[in-house]
């Protein structure tokens, strides 16, 4: 198990270790553009390099990229979906060069009122055009907290949503510990972790599992509402923190912390991970 933390990159991706370093973080996430723009950035080849090689001196990794916030790859608009499809390929292209393990994508919302076929569908063409262009990376497909629309965001809607896509190789899982707990699930509890990670593990998912956002939430459970708060100061709290921490599925991933506040915050939300880590054992 590698704990980290998503982390900015005001000059670039070797920026991002070198935050990442600040914080105590053994794994990154970062986004390879701005996220909450259309726009990609290209990575230049020897960007690519000096990160490779920092993220090798630095003992850094692995790496994660988070696509851009307006990528939904189950719109109901055509015109949308493109728009996502040709973001998603660039952030893609831009992790392939960094070298990065995965490229994290929502489930997507199809809106409401849309038949769950139709959404199920809608979702796995897109996952599908966009892995075709996947080489080294995976492409992580992250559930949602179960706001109106949600295709994935408990773990039965997971499975289904794989068994559409399939047994691509290169497609692969993403949990987020706030959205789990917002769409019901009872990880604030030592029994409630045990059953969620048992019903990953019954519907086939647990070999597909990469990487945990581990996220408290600001929120109580089953609210649905995606709101990210500092390890051990939410509804989780460090009871949940622990016993995710020490279940078998998680230690063979990367957690990583996507909370609020400055670099103090998060290096405390990181120690505060691995402290929980080594007394889950």
């Amino acid at each position: 198990m590698r704990i980290g933390a998503h982390v900015f990159t005001p000059r670039g991706p070797v920026s991002g270790i070198e935050n990442a370093l600040e914080v105590g973080a053994e794994a990154i996430q970062f986004f390879a553009s701005n996220p909450r723009a259309w726009a990609s950035r290209v990575i230049p080849p020897a960007t690519a390099t000096e990160f490779r090689q920092r993220m090798d001196a630095d003992g850094v990794g692995p790496a994660f990229i988070h696509v851009t916030y307006l990528v939904n790859v189950a719109s109901p608009k055509p015109e949308f979906r493109e728009k996502s499809v040709d973001a998603a390929i660039a952030d893609l292209v831009a992790a392939e060069a960094l070298g990065a393990a995965g490229l994290v994508v929502h489930s997507g919302s199809a809106g409401a009122g849309t038949p769950r076929a139709e959404a199920v569908a809608r979702s796995t063409e897109t996952i599908l055009r966009i892995a075709e262009h996947a080489g080294e990376t995976e492409l992580l497909v992250e559930l949602t907290a179960g706001t109106a629309g949600s295709v994935a965001a408990t773990i039965p809607e997971a499975a289904e949503l794989f068994a559409s896509i399939g047994d691509h190789p290169r497609v692969a899982l993403c949990l987020d510990t706030c959205h789990l707990f917002a769409a019901g699930y009872a990880l604030d509890e030592p029994e409630g972790v045990r059953a969620c990670f048992a019903e990953i593990r019954d519907l086939g998912l647990e070999s597909r599992l990469r990487l945990i956002h581990a996220n408290d939430a600001a929120f109580p459970r089953g609210s649905r509402r995606d709101r990210h708060t500092n390890i051990g100061t939410g509804g989780i709290g460090e009871t949940g923190f622990r016993a995710i921490l020490g279940d078998p599925a998680v230690r063979r991933t990367s957690v990583l912390v996507e909370t609020p506040g400055r670099r103090d915050d998060h290096r405390r939300d990181v120690e505060t991970l691995k402290r929980l880590a080594e007394e889950a054992g």
